[in-house]
């Protein structure tokens, strides 16, 4: 088996370059037109349906240019400004906690409870009252995250923002397509953030969208995506906006995904389900799966954790040599570093098996390091309870993209018992 697995890479399907082609030859190369407004239109009635008996929901959907920028808004809309507070989940990517930065704000950093992985609901509770005593303020916004695509426990968390009054930003960037109880994970709490970057369930090459509340809710986004411009016929601003507005060509993609994206989800499942069948005698190897049906999993990536006993091949090299690129194809430009390691990271063993896989032409990945242990976030307030940590030290993420075929899972499945020393 030559050709490289990668961990996850939406595919194109035909009706891509029907929309593109589209796009130029009616001249519509901008961020707006046809295709922005049949995207949205489609991701609307995604994001809408519901399970039997289940009256559909009324949300609105506006394309953006990543999901990063959909956090931003978010966070803008809820009225977050310098010097307020946003509890969001540590066990995350960094654009779930940038954007709080971004406007001046403070991240606090809250822990995972180990069933999902994802913000603990008590230790949330915990964190507002504390907040609360500490500043005289609540925070202005609650930011879960569907890590690798598993719901949140949102029944829990809306219970408890409803509670105290604080809008929740549905980090659903991962979770397109999740469910929790037959309900699309980013249309629970006030706004649900989406992203169609290269390596998500369906991709626009670049891109996002910010599930809104009602019309009124998206319009304000709009026009704070289009450069908060006012109605004169000449260009007057009164707000600080910005040029988020996803393209025509990007959202002609994205209308292509659109009519693939049910059997990416099927694929993602039947992947995860093979690796669990394949993996399920070998001990010390343990597939993360969801702990009960409401919580109904796209499973973007497929995660395991590794045994902190277990050895692997080559297990004495880990760590020897510094990175001189990104690891697992990472997007943009990483600084170069004296040391092959820091305070905090995996295991020895799961670096070895990062190795060896990779040897074998296999892409996988340590998990998201918390990013409570992050430098840039080191002076941040956090409500931890150890498990993001113990997670980042002993998981990996495995291919499960629609390329991954069961030939390759079972290939990859064969190289990881291949790597263990027995």
């Amino acid at each position: 088996m030559n050709e490289r697995i990668l961990l996850c890479l939406a595919h194109m399907s035909g009706k891509e370059q029907d929309f593109i082609k589209e796009a130029f030859d009616s001249n519509w190369v901008v961020p707006l037109g046809p295709n922005v407004n049949g995207f949205e239109k489609d991701l609307e009635d995604f994001v809408n349906a519901r399970g039997e008996g289940q009256a559909p929901l009324e949300k609105k959907v506006v394309a953006l240019s990543a999901g990063t920028a959909a956090v931003h808004l978010a966070l803008i809309a809820c009225g977050v400004k310098p010097g307020d507070e946003v509890l969001v989940q540590s066990f995350t990517f960094c654009a779930s906690s940038h954007p709080i930065a971004y406007l001046g704000a403070t991240p606090v950093f809250v822990d995972s409870e180990r069933e999902t992985w994802n913000m603990d609901p008590e230790l949330l509770e915990e964190a507002i009252k504390d907040r609360i005593a500490k500043t005289g303020r609540k925070p202005k916004a609650i930011v879960p995250v569907a890590l690798y695509g598993m719901p949140y426990r949102i029944d829990r968390i809306m219970e408890i923002a409803d509670r105290y009054g604080i809008p929740v930003v549905e980090d659903a960037a991962e979770g397109f397509g999740s469910r929790f109880n037959g309900q699309v994970l980013g249309t629970f709490g006030r706004y649900g953030v989406l992203s169609f970057n290269g390596n998500k369930m369906i991709t626009t090459s670049g891109g996002g969208a910010l599930i809104c509340p009602d019309a009124d809710a998206a319009r304000e986004i709009l026009w704070y995506a289009t450069q908060a411009r006012e109605s004169y016929p000449y260009y007057q601003h009164e707000a600080i906006g910005y040029n988020y507005r996803m393209s025509n060509i990007c959202a002609g993609i994205g209308r292509g995904q659109m009519t693939v994206l049910d059997e990416h989800i099927a694929h993602h499942r039947h992947v995860q389900a093979l690796y669990e069948e394949l993996l399920e005698d070998e001990k010390g190897i343990v597939m993360h799966k969801a702990p009960s049906p409401e919580f109904d999993s796209n499973y973007w990536l497929c995660t395991a954790t590794i045994d902190p006993e277990l050895r692997i091949k080559g297990q004495e090299n880990a760590y020897k040599k510094v990175i001189t690129g990104a690891v697992g194809g990472a997007a943009g430009v990483t600084h170069t570093v004296e040391s092959a390691t820091t305070d905090c990271q995996p295991n020895d063993n799961v670096e070895a098996m990062r190795m060896y896989l990779d040897a074998a032409g296999i892409e996988s990945r340590p998990l998201w390091k918390p990013m409570h242990r992050q430098p840039v976030y080191k002076d941040a307030p956090a409500y931890v309870n150890g498990v993001s940590e113990s997670l980042f030290k002993v998981g990996i993420c495995l291919p499960a993209g629609p390329w991954v075929s069961d030939e390759h899972v079972r290939y990859i499945v064969s190289k990881i018992k291949e790597a263990i020393e027995y």
